[in-house]
Order: C-alpha cells, then structure tokens, then sequence
C-alpha cells in the first residue's frame, strides 16, 4: 500500500527475521535532533559503533547492514541511521554540500544519545561522512572503517562520473525495473546475487512517494555549484584526515572505481588499505564473512 500524502515513505522491511531477536521492530527507534527526525537501529552493548550507509535509489540503514547487524552487536553498541533524506529520516534544509551537513547533523543524533565519541562504518556515502567527521570534528571518530569510500579521492585512470553513477541518476530520472536492475548490476560482481527479490525490494522503497524528490534534494545538495564554491573538498587535504583509517575496497567496483583508493592510500597519514578480489561496491553483501572479521579486528584494535 502507498502512503498517503503527506507521510513518510514506508521503507519496505525485507529481512526482518535476522534473528529472532534483532528484528526490524525490535531494533527501530526515533530521535528528533535540530529539526531533524531520525529513525535509526540500536543493538548491542559496549563501544558505540556508528555504521552510516551509502546514497543508492532504496537504500536505508536497515537494506544497506541488515545481514551485518547481529555479528557486529556481539561486540558493541550498534547505532545504525537512516542518514538525513534517506530511509524514514526527514529531509532537512540544506545549506552546504551533503557530506558535511550530513555529519553535523550525525554528530547533533550522537550529542542527543549522550555519546562523545564512537567508532564507525561507512560505506560509500556513509564513508565520505565519517571522513568529514573525522576531518572537521576532531575527537569525535575514534576509528572508523570505511568501504568504496566517496569524497576522498578522484578517479585517476577512469572518467567521471562513473558507471555506477550513470546507472543511478538515469533511474533517477525514468525510475523503471529495467534501469533499478542495471544499476544494481554495477553494484555486483557476483550477478547471481542480483535476484528478484533483491530488485523488488530496492524498486518498492525507491519509488515509494516522496522518495524520488528526496534522492533529487540529497544529490542536489551534494552538486550545488554555490555550495561546491564553498567547500574545501577532502581529497584536496587527505592529511587532515588522522584519524585511524581501514579503506576496504571491491576490485571491480564500478560505482568508485578501485583506482580512487590508491590516491587516499598514499597521502593520508593513518590509512590503511584492504583490497577484496572478484568484488564489487556493496562488500558488505559480497563479502560478508570477511568483511566482518577485518572490520571487528581493526576497530577492537589495542583494545585486548
């Protein structure tokens, strides 16, 4: 059923019975912070570890860590939001680049929940704002790990914008089945797992109502010439990144092309580089096993 006017998009809740415990329902909370309303995921104990998802048509904190959460509940205070016009978090007004509003506003959810400073996962967009924390708000990312990471680098051998990138903003502009599942291949390495009920489920909460005109608002926030003018972009200042860094990065990443990583690998200060073969953006599909175990080693690093 569509929503009406006026609501919020329902985020179709596709793999709610991770365990009998950490449902959809069960881990679902809200918090309004600076005019913002989050959803967001809590579960676990210990370390907060903040995991931010990335920007693709029907992502959500739920689709994008889902299969994750229980692993990495065992070992920390997991707090998974849906970032600012995405999932069922409300669309603020923006008055800079995406990322960096993206992670005041992060950093506004962590005032509201009492934490200081906390570990964190980023994938894609989700890493490009854990990076601006890192950069711009000293002391509060501990460790972070970041996967395909965006806004640290440019590609040096391929042209802009990517695949991926084309793939997406031509679903964005005529949102059909056949365009949600060509971009999600470019997702991918492994085109088995690109399934039905995969493209079902990013087709419901992508065309949900309102949910288009928000991704349009997010990129048009991230892209606007007079907030670009403003911005000082990370990949120019790599060095003032310091916090400790794990890049994770697909081989075959077709949305941020593996070349971007040796750029940020050479020049920030406290990087370092986990390059996963026959694999794509969405490593924490692809990959998962592996993807957990590196990630929980280095962000419980010195901690024994």
């Amino acid at each position: 059923m569509r929503p009406r006017a006026g609501e919020k998009p329902r985020i179709l809740q596709k793999g709610e019975g991770v365990t009998d415990e950490l449902t959809y329902e069960s881990t679902k909370k809200a918090a309004t912070v600076d005019g913002v309303e989050f959803l967001y995921h809590e579960a676990g104990s210990g370390r907060p570890l903040i995991m931010l998802h990335g920007s693709g048509p029907g992502v959500s904190a739920w689709s994008n860590f889902r299969h994750n959460l229980p692993v990495f509940a065992e070992h920390f205070r997991v707090i998974m939001p849906d970032l600012p016009g995405f999932g069922a978090s409300s669309l603020p007004e923006f008055k800079e680049v995406y990322s960096l509003d993206a992670a005041r506003r992060i950093a506004g959810l962590m005032d509201h929940l009492g934490i200081e400073s906390a570990l964190f996962i980023g994938n894609s967009m989700g890493g490009a704002v854990a990076a601006e924390m890192a950069a711009n708000l000293p002391g509060r990312v501990e460790r972070m790990a970041i996967m395909g990471s965006g806004g640290l680098s440019r590609s040096l051998f391929q042209t802009e914008p990517s695949e991926g990138f084309q793939k997406l903003f031509a679903f964005l502009q005529d949102p059909t089945r056949e365009r949600m599942t060509e971009w999600v291949r470019t997702m991918l390495f492994d085109q088995a797992l690109v399934t039905d009920e995969l493209i079902d489920e990013r087709m419901a909460n992508a065309t949900a109502d309102g949910v288009l005109a928000r991704n349009a608002a997010v990129f048009g926030a991230l892209l606007n010439p007079a907030f670009q003018a403003a911005y000082t972009p990370l990949w120019t200042r790599p060095d003032s990144v310091t916090t400790p860094t794990l890049m994770l990065w697909g081989r075959e990443d077709r949305m941020l092309p593996y070349d971007q990583a040796h750029f940020a690998n050479r020049w920030m200060p406290n990087v370092e580089l986990h390059t996963f073969s026959h694999c794509g953006h969405w490593i924490q599909i692809e990959r998962k096993k592996e993807f957990e175990r590196i990630a929980i080693e280095f962000l419980t690093r010195g901690t024994d």
